[in-house]
């Protein structure tokens, strides 16, 4: 006699209605891993993102403070909202944007910029004190800039790439702008990859900083926030 379960479907038809309800469930499977392994050898291997880094010399240690008792406060530059994707950026005309899908930087080229100016104030010993902006009224002075360019540019014959900063300094007792820089450098490219553009972005930064605060104003006095 025909065994049945409770509900009146025989147990037979029930045990092979399963069967073919796992082999459709195991086919669909086996379709699935074909399918990915077709679009994984037409795609090659995976690609991950390669980081790179501004490598600038340290500067010198300050000479000894003599009659400096100015201090100054740098806020972290500023930069154009393509500058800030993270991505390495080229420019294929004065028009256009592009931007490297696996060439990134592994630091915020603003904050780079920005720590670079801290160092390089410091060694230049015009200051006594140089620290971050933190908002705090304990400074004579407070330094603010913009990284406007840091582009590799891909027109007008060859590969260049252009680095463009801007300051100013302000009295922060006065309220007044006692000085002022914009600078501009470009460089050429002697090699075509990302690699040859980051090094002569590199070099082309240094040059821009030196540029940027060589005219830094000596006769900086301290104010009364400084003095209390």
């Amino acid at each position: 006699m025909m065994r049945s379960n409770e509900r009146g479907v025989p147990a037979d038809f029930r045990a092979r209605r399963q069967w073919m309800k796992m082999k459709r469930t195991l086919t669909t499977m086996v379709f699935s891993l074909a399918a990915l392994v077709v679009l994984t050898g037409c795609g090659g291997k995976v690609r991950y993102p390669n980081y790179y880094t501004l490598n600038l010399p340290a500067p010198p240690d300050p000479p000894p403070a003599e009659n400096v008792h100015a201090a100054v406060a740098v806020r972290e530059f500023r930069a154009p909202a393509y500058l800030r994707q993270g991505a390495i950026v080229y420019k294929p005309s004065p028009e256009q944007i592009g931007f490297y899908a696996y060439h990134r930087w592994a630091i915020n080229p603003c904050e780079f910029v920005t720590n670079s100016v801290i160092e390089r104030l410091r060694a230049s010993g015009r200051f006594a004190r140089v620290k971050p902006y933190d908002g705090r009224p304990d400074t004579d002075y407070v330094l603010s800039g913009r990284l406007e360019k840091l582009d590799e540019i891909d027109y007008e014959g060859g590969v260049k790439v252009e680095v463009a900063l801007s300051a100013q300094m302000t009295n922060l007792t006065t309220g007044l702008t006692v000085w002022t820089n914009a600078v501009s450098e470009v460089g050429d490219v002697n090699k075509r990859d990302v690699a040859a553009v980051v090094s002569e972005m590199n070099r082309t930064v240094e040059r821009a900083l030196t540029k940027l605060l060589s005219p830094m104003p000596a006769d900086v006095a301290p104010g009364p926030t400084a003095a209390k």
